[in-house]
C-alpha cells in the first residue's frame, strides 16, 4: 500500500487544537503505513506573542526543502487583541503561500449526512497568489475625514491559466467532468474577462469537460439550493476564500473541511491544513474534531504519490458515521482507524 520510500515533512501545530488535530492525523498516515520523518516548526500566534518572531528567510528557505508542510492551526484566542491583524496572515500564512509559490489552493468537499449537501461531492480550486491578496494599494490621509484607501486586485494571464488549466485537469478525472467558473463578470469587467477568455482557451483542450458560469453571489444561493450542480469551481483568491467557508458549512461544517495549498511544479514544498480556526477554549481538553486534520494528511499523501493510503484515508472520512459533536478526539480517532 506504500512507495517504501520515506517522506520528509515540516510539521507546523501551531495553536490552541492545532497540535492535537495534528497528532491524530500523523497517526492515521503511520496506520495507512507510510513512512515519514517529520521536523517540528514552534510557528504561530504563541511563538510571535513569546518572543516577537513570525518567519524569517532562513526558515522559508528551510522549509522549501521538504516534501510537504503539514499545519494545524494558527491564531490568537477569540477576544486577545495582543496580535495586530494581518501580523500573522500576512507574515506567516501568506508569506508561505508566496514565497514556495503555492498557487492553488484545492479544497474537496463531501457532504455529511443531515448537511445541506448531504451526498455531494465537489471541490473549488482557488488561486492562491493573486487577486487583492497581493497587497497591491495603499492610504492617503490616513486617519482623516478625507482619508482614501485603495486596493487593487492583480490578475496575469500567467496566473490564471495555470490555475485554470489545474481545475479542468481535476473535473476531467470526474466521472461527470463539469467546471464551473465563479466571478463577477458584469461588474469587475477587466479581471473577469481574463478569467472568462482563458477558461474558454484552456476548456478546448478539454472536450470532455462541460463548463458552466456563476456569477459568485448566484453562486451562494446555489450552495445552499443545489450543490449538487457542482463538480469542480474555479475561481479567483478573494472569491475562493469566500466560498469554500460557505461550501464547508453547508457540508456540515469547516470541521471537516480539508484543504490542500499546492504548488504543481513542486519548486517549493505544498501545505496541507485544516480550515477550522485554532479553538482555543477546546484546546487541550480532547474534544477537538480531527477529520479536517485527518483528510488534509490525505490530500498530502496524494500529492507524495501515497495514492492508495491517500484513497484509504478520505475514503474513511468520508464513510465516518459516528457523531463528532459528541465524541471526543480519541474516540473519534479510535473509530476512524477501524474503518480503515
Amino acid at each position: 500500500m506504500s512507495t517504501a520510500r520515506t517522506h520528509r515533512v515540516a510539521v507546523i501545530g501551531g495553536d490552541g487544537i492545532g497540535p492535537e488535530v495534528t497528532e491524530a492525523a500523523l497517526q492515521v498516515v503511520e496506520a495507512v503505513g507510510v513512512a515519514l520523518e517529520t521536523e517540528s516548526f514552534d510557528l504561530g500566534a504563541a511563538r510571535y506573542l513569546r518572543d516577537g518572531f513570525v518567519l524569517d528567510e532562513a526558515t522559508l528557505n528551510h522549509l522549501r526543502g521538504f516534501d510537504a508542510i503539514l499545519l494545524g492551526a494558527v491564531g490568537p484566542a477569540i477576544g486577545d487583541t495582543r496580535i495586530p491583524g494581518g501580523v500573522l496572515e500576512r507574515g506567516l500564512l501568506l508569506k508561505m503561500r508566496f514565497g514556495l509559490d503555492l498557487y492553488i489552493n484545492y479544497r474537496p468537499f463531501h457532504g455529511v449526512p443531515g448537511s445541506l449537501a448531504d451526498g455531494c461531492d465537489f471541490a473549488i480550486v482557488r488561486e492562491n497568489t493573486e487577486g487583492p491578496y497581493v497587497g497591491e494599494g495603499g492610504v492617503l490621509r490616513y486617519g482623516t475625514k478625507d482619508e482614501i484607501a485603495t486596493q487593487g486586485s492583480v490578475n496575469t494571464r500567467f496566473g490564471v491559466e495555470r490555475c485554470v488549466r489545474y481545475a479542468f485537469t481535476r473535473a476531467s478525472e470526474l466521472d461527470n467532468p463539469r467546471l464551473t467558473l465563479v466571478h463577477k463578470t458584469n461588474v469587475l469587467t477587466y479581471s473577469g474577462d481574463l478569467w472568462a477568455r482563458v477558461v474558454r482557451e484552456v476548456g478546448e483542450e478539454f472536450p470532455l469537460v462541460t463548463v458552466d458560469y456563476n456569477h459568485v453571489d448566484a453562486a451562494c444561493i446555489y450552495f445552499v439550493e443545489s450543490p449538487q450542480r457542482y463538480g469542480v469551481i474555479v475561481t479567483d483568491n478573494l472569491f475562493g476564500d469566500i466560498l469554500s467557508d460557505l461550501a464547508g458549512a453547508v457540508s456540515g461544517g469547516i470541521g471537516f473541511a480539508a484543504s490542500a495549498n499546492l504548488n504543481p511544479a513542486r519548486t517549493g514544498a505544498s501545505l496541507f491544513e485544516p480550515v477550522h480556526g485554532a479553538a482555543h477554549d477546546i484546546a487541550g481538553q480532547g474534544l477537538a474534531n480531527p477529520l479536517a486534520a485527518i483528510s488534509s494528511a490525505g490530500l498530502m499523501l496524494e500529492h507524495l504519490g501515497e495514492i492508495d493510503a491517500a484513497a484509504r484515508i478520505l475514503h474513511a472520512v468520508a464513510d465516518f458515521k459516528g457523531d463528532t459533536s459528541k465524541s471526543s478526539t480519541s474516540k473519534i480517532l479510535s473509530e476512524l482507524l477501524e474503518g480503515l
